[in-house]
């Protein structure tokens, strides 16, 4: 049996806002914004090529916005990375190299944390 993570859900205090730096500042896809009813809208984003998603909205999750840590991006090319987020006014660290990959940090506009990790080199 497969077991698939497709959904992390985020926790935001402006949804709109949110929405614009997921989608201009980071480039993720708007797959789903749609409003249920006056407690839950429920938006979808995906980072380009991921199989998973992340949600936030209204009446999603309970957690205080800008409590999770520690969201974890994967791509081939770090350095590509940060030119990317930088030129599209991300406040990101500069590349940290460690043993088990290349890394930057930033945090969405609530606090919420996310790294983007180059995986090393594998033989």
């Amino acid at each position: 049996m497969d077991w698939k993570l497709e959904l992390v859900p985020v926790p935001v205090s402006d949804i709109d806002h949110a929405i614009a730096f997921y989608v201009e500042k980071l480039g993720f896809h708007l797959d789903h914004d749609h409003t249920v009813s006056e407690e839950i809208r429920f938006v979808q984003l995906t980072p380009p090529g991921s199989a998973c998603s992340i949600a936030i909205g209204r009446g999603i999750v309970d957690s205080a916005p800008g409590s999770m840590r520690g969201l974890q991006l994967v791509v081939p090319d770090i350095d590509e990375a940060h030119a990317h987020l930088a030129g599209r006014g991300v406040d990101v660290s500069g590349v940290q190299d460690f043993p088990w990959g290349r890394f930057v940090f930033f945090s969405d506009p609530d606090g919420n944390t996310w790294s983007v990790q180059q995986l090393p080199f594998r033989d």
